[in-house]
């Protein structure tokens, strides 16, 4: 398929636009979506911008009962003199056709996908708020649609594309975050669906998250689901930490999301000469390191919230203080450098930047 064959229909009741300092996150919705149909006759057909409206599904739709489903996440950034631009979205496209083949969703046109939420963005580019921190979240996800009890794939799906002017993720924005170890629950196993960015994953969470936000935290770190020893990822982001100088984070064994600003981390880290490994790291190498004042900083990355600093660690009851509970002087380079090259305010020596073409 190609751009001309995307069929538009253009709303003739466009919402009023938020103020940029009114934006949280992920409550308010642009004029349109972008959808498209799968049948296993047919494969991937009728795709089209039209009004975000509701969604018409069968009570039976395979999606309300046995979850098969994927989703992406990434933002469009406005730069200083207007332009609109979008961060390594190629790596999402290639991130949902890994979801897709886990969950047994038939892949999709990557290629096409962008040109897709490209030909949106040209539609919406008055919803890219101008505000400082501010941008365009976008959501891509598939959902099975088939009618049917059977426990097996669905053969119809929909991929739908919908964005989100939004504000900043976290309340404390680049402060430091207080996490909670989660020694109970487990996320996921080697084997699961835990790389896949799927839906049940977060509502397994839920409940630890519920839990530790009651007690003060903002976010839960996952141990592996096996020996509950090693650390995985937190709910929404993957994690490094910075001891004696080098910085540590947890490999992709199988049940960690593959972070496409985990590896943009990585990248800079290495362009900067930091020393960065991707390994097994426990929870009693991590206090151990704390107790021996070697564990020098601590944060997450996602694309949500890009650099969150943790300042507080608590596993077993006991807080660990990381850095005096301020941003740590890696933590804040590496915001200020995402983020200026996401906005366009400093030079992209990575070719990660996709300009959206008015």
């Amino acid at each position: 398929m190609q751009e001309q064959d995307i069929r538009i229909e253009l709303t003739n009741q466009p919402k009023e636009k938020p103020n940029d300092d009114e934006l949280v996150f992920g409550t308010i919705f642009t004029d349109h979506m972008f959808v498209m149909d799968y049948d296993r006759d047919k494969g991937w057909y009728d795709p089209r911008i039209v009004p975000y409206q509701p969604i018409q599904l069968d009570p039976a739709a395979m999606i309300f009962h046995y979850g098969q489903t994927v989703f992406e996440g990434l933002k469009a950034y406005r730069t200083p003199n207007g332009d609109i631009q979008l961060f390594r979205p190629q790596k999402n496209f290639e991130r949902l056709n890994k979801s897709n083949e886990r969950m047994v969703i038939p892949p999709i046109d990557e290629t096409f996908a962008l040109t897709a939420l490209k030909k949106l963005l040209q539609i919406e580019k008055d919803w890219v708020p101008k505000a400082e921190g501010t941008s365009l979240y976008i959501r891509p996800f598939i959902i099975s649609t088939d009618p049917y009890l059977g426990v097996r794939p669905s053969y119809t799906y929909k991929f739908m594309i919908i964005m989100s002017p939004v504000g900043a993720y976290y309340k404390e924005g680049i402060n430091p975050v207080k996490i909670a170890v989660e020694n109970e629950y487990v996320r996921a196993v080697v084997g699961g669906t835990g790389e896949a960015k799927t839906a049940g994953n977060y509502a397994a969470s839920l409940k630890a998250q519920e839990i530790c936000e009651s007690l003060g935290y903002t976010q839960v770190l996952w141990l592996d689901g096996v020996e509950k020893k090693y650390i995985e990822e937190v709910g929404s982001m993957n994690v490094f930490f910075k001891i004696d100088g080098e910085v540590v984070t947890p490999a992709l064994t199988g049940s960690i999301l593959h972070g496409i600003t985990r590896d943009s981390v990585i990248h800079l880290l290495k362009h900067w000469g930091v020393p960065v490994v991707e390994r097994r790291i426990s929870m009693e190498e991590l206090a151990q390191a704390h107790e021996e004042d070697r564990l020098e900083e601590a944060f997450g990355t996602g694309t949500a919230a890009v650099i969150s600093p943790i300042g507080v660690l608590n596993w077993k009851d006991k807080d660990y203080v990381i850095n005096d509970g301020k941003t740590g002087e890696i933590s804040k380079r590496l915001y200020d450098t995402l983020t200026g090259i996401q906005y366009g305010k400093i030079e992209d020596p990575f070719n990660w930047i996709v300009k959206i073409d008015e």
